[in-house]
């Protein structure tokens, strides 16, 4: 049985890869020919579900369990933008470094050099049994003078809530406990061993 990730983003594949390390883990384009898929939920939850269907759907595969996530920033003095625009804050197809400089460029309108703000991962799980969707979130500030080349994403301008350094700059062991993705998928692993114990116990299939 296949774990499918709705994503072709290769920070969120390495990032949820490594976290479902004992488990058999695709991004979808490897099994696929990549899509677009119409985001159109109001909610960080709703556009998980979106993606999570879509591909289990264009799979074929009844027995796969398909996993999407949502995810990014709202900062407090931005009235909690950019939210589930966080991908495409800059734009359409806006890099990284677009959405965070533009970002950092409404900060400096208000006159502000930083403020509160929070992550939000939604994490889906379609499958044959149905839909379910959990949440992890992270909190702390941002800042506009970015720092560190780790991660991606808004990572170079978010400090942790007990922290100094940036997520740009901290290491990859120390942002597993940190992440709103790694809570949410923690909670996404109590899931899938619930759906191997189902599954085991009806006799059809399990996971590896």
């Amino acid at each position: 049985m296949k774990i499918v990730l709705a994503t072709s983003n290769k920070g969120k594949v390495r990032e949820i890869i490594e976290l479902l390390h004992d488990h058999e883990v695709y991004p979808y384009t490897d099994l696929i020919e990549g899509f677009e898929i119409i985001e159109d939920g109001e909610t960080f939850k709703e556009n998980a579900l979106i993606k999570a269907r879509a591909v289990y759907h264009a799979l074929g595969d009844i027995d796969a369990i398909v996993i999407a996530d949502d995810s990014g920033i709202s900062v407090d003095a931005l009235g909690g933008q950019p939210g589930i625009y966080s991908a495409r804050y800059g734009g359409e197809n806006a890099t990284d470094k677009e959405n965070m400089n533009k970002l950092i460029d409404a900060l400096k309108q208000q006159g502000l050099d930083s403020s509160k703000a929070h992550y939000t991962a939604a994490i889906a799980i379609v499958t044959r049994e149905g839909e379910s969707c959990v949440h992890g979130w992270m909190h702390g500030d941002v800042s506009i003078v970015p720092r560190g080349e780790n991660g991606f994403g808004y990572d170079p301008i978010f400090v942790p809530s007990g922290f100094e350094k940036t997520l740009g700059e901290l290491g990859s062991e120390v942002k597993v406990g940190l992440s709103h993705r790694s809570k949410g998928l923690n909670l996404a692993k109590i899931l899938i061993e619930q759906i191997k114990t189902q599954r085991s116990y009806t006799g059809i299939d399990t996971i590896k």
